[in-house]
């Protein structure tokens, strides 16, 4: 083993992005189908080494199922924050498997962090904002940590807070690609019908958008297919894709922040 005392800092090579490249991007591929698109992106190295990030949720098979047809040895990164639902690890093993990926990881939070910071594993009950820190947010950063580009489910129709959602986009030098970003809910049924992909088993029981089990309830007729996740505060994202601002508990009394169950 090396001495730690003559230990040489390494460089980082990994190439920054910048928004002129994301800019040229979005330009290039406008009006390109989201699968000629990606089969582009990974052939012409366009993206560096990309990684897939999958929440495994309702919608998930769609993504996975395009970018196993572009190049099924993509990495697929699964954040188990063990609070997800049983439903949803074995919907994650079947997808894998179904859809032929060759190289997929799931990474957690750090056992001590957990430790020292949700003892009780009560934490998404009083501070649901700290509890995806350590949970998500901090595991999603190490798992993205030597990638160049990472691709993301979002679409533009699932929150008001993901409208205007570009292809490409530029975070801490890293490219994000979100290749329905301009999908529909309706174009997202035909992929599903049209490829045969299976469903995740909890959506027919009313959850549409799913991730920790304590913090996702059922959806009612007419909602924001989000609005199941984090039901009673006023929060709508983890972290993972944009920063979190404090939050206060809503009204508990009023009828719409009753879980459904």
């Amino acid at each position: 083993m090396a001495d730690p005392a003559r230990r040489i800092d390494v460089i980082d090579a990994r190439p920054a992005f910048t928004q002129a490249d994301a800019d040229a991007l979005n330009a290039r591929f406008e009006g390109v189908d989201a699968l000629t698109m990606l089969k582009t992106v990974f052939a012409e190295g366009l993206a560096g080494k990309v990684g897939v990030v999958s929440s495994f949720g309702t919608e998930s098979a769609v993504l996975l199922d395009l970018v196993a047809k572009a190049d099924p040895t993509v990495d697929v990164i699964f954040v188990d924050t063990l609070k997800m639902f049983a439903e949803t690890l074995n919907y994650r093993d079947l997808l894998i498997k179904r859809l032929g990926f060759t190289n997929s990881r799931t990474v957690s939070p750090i056992p001590e962090v957990i430790a020292a910071k949700d003892e009780t594993g009560l934490r998404w009950s009083y501070d649901p904002d700290g509890c995806c820190e350590i949970r998500k947010v901090e595991p999603m950063k190490r798992a993205k940590a030597g990638l160049d580009a990472w691709i993301s489910g979002r679409k533009a129709f699932q929150s008001v807070t993901r409208q205007n959602l570009p292809r490409f986009e530029v975070e801490d030098g890293r490219l994000k690609i979100n290749p329905l970003g301009d999908w529909t809910k309706a174009d997202l049924e035909a992929w599903f019908t049209e490829h045969d992909l299976p469903r995740h088993p909890l959506e027919s029981q009313g959850y549409l958008s799913i991730g920790c089990e304590p913090c996702t309830s059922k959806v009612l007729p007419g909602e924001d297919p989000r609005a199941g996740r984090w039901r009673g505060w006023d929060k709508v994202e983890c972290g993972i894709h944009s920063p979190v601002t404090p939050i206060t508990p809503v009204d508990p009394d009023d009828p719409a922040n009753q879980p459904v169950f």
